[in-house]
């Protein structure tokens, strides 16, 4: 007997979205991606498109959605999924087709495949969690590390005379023509969530209107890469990644 079936309807507040499987989840405590994995599931239903949704998992703990999510899914060697996803999308154009991938995989060694795609306006969404590290691997420096930010490949902090500037792949994202709808949100709070969920749909339902490519990024935590608590986790990305990747839509063609 599940949970929704013990409680009664009247009483129930909230629930599991319909497809998001059983299974428990593995991410580290405060960690951002099993929120997210949430409102795309919420925004697939609420769209209708249960059984015509295919989404491409490259390489990191961005992988790991295919086992939470109960859609098609598509695996893509790293960085490579923005590619993959066009070829689905040509040869499916009634599929609602998205990436799900981290900042190491579409901005370091994906940078070729995310810039051309968008460029080129294929009608996909490309949903980019960017917890400024990499998480699975060992918590080394990635392009969108800060400025003066400790990892286990910088620990004396990222030095931009030697290891260059964070990447605003966002920023560079909106300036291409191909791109429809290019935004940056965040899911450390509940009205912070509701405006990462109406962000995916827009970019959700400009994939299937065929308005071009869309670029939904999700400024995130990695309390174990950071080695602090979810809440100084929160705090640190409120004081120190949002004034550098600052939050709101960053191009609309609507």
């Amino acid at each position: 007997m599940t949970i929704e079936e013990i409680i009664k309807p009247e009483n129930l507040v909230a629930k599991r979205p319909a497809l998001m499987n059983a299974t428990p989840m593995h991410y580290c405590p405060g960690c951002s991606h099993g929120v997210v994995h949430k409102l795309i599931a919420e925004v697939i239903e609420e769209m209708g498109m249960e059984e015509k949704t295919i989404g491409i998992s490259p390489v990191g703990c961005a992988v790991f959605i295919y086992n939470y999510l109960d859609i098609d899914w598509q695996e893509a060697a790293h960085g490579r999924a923005p590619a993959v996803a066009t070829g689905i999308k040509r040869l499916w154009p009634d599929r609602l087709v998205f990436t799900y991938q981290g900042d190491g995989d579409l901005a370091c060694i994906g940078t070729a495949e995310t810039i051309h795609a968008l460029n080129r306006g294929e009608n996909i969404t490309i949903v980019f969690i960017n917890n400024a590290i990499y998480g699975m691997t060992g918590g080394q420096m990635a392009p969108t590390t800060l400025t003066g930010m400790k990892t286990s490949t910088c620990p004396y902090g990222r030095d931009t005379e030697l290891h260059g500037y964070p990447l605003k792949i966002t920023e560079l994202a909106a300036q291409l023509e191909g791109t429809a709808y290019v935004t940056r949100q965040s899911v450390q709070s509940v009205p912070a969530i509701r405006k990462a969920k109406k962000a995916i749909r827009k970019a959700f339902e400009n994939s299937m209107a065929g308005k071009g490519s869309n670029l939904v990024e999700i400024v995130s935590t990695c309390s174990s890469g950071w080695k602090m608590t979810p809440e100084a986790s929160n705090r640190w990305m409120e004081e120190h990644m949002f004034p550098y990747y600052p939050l709101g839509d960053l191009k609309d063609k609507e």
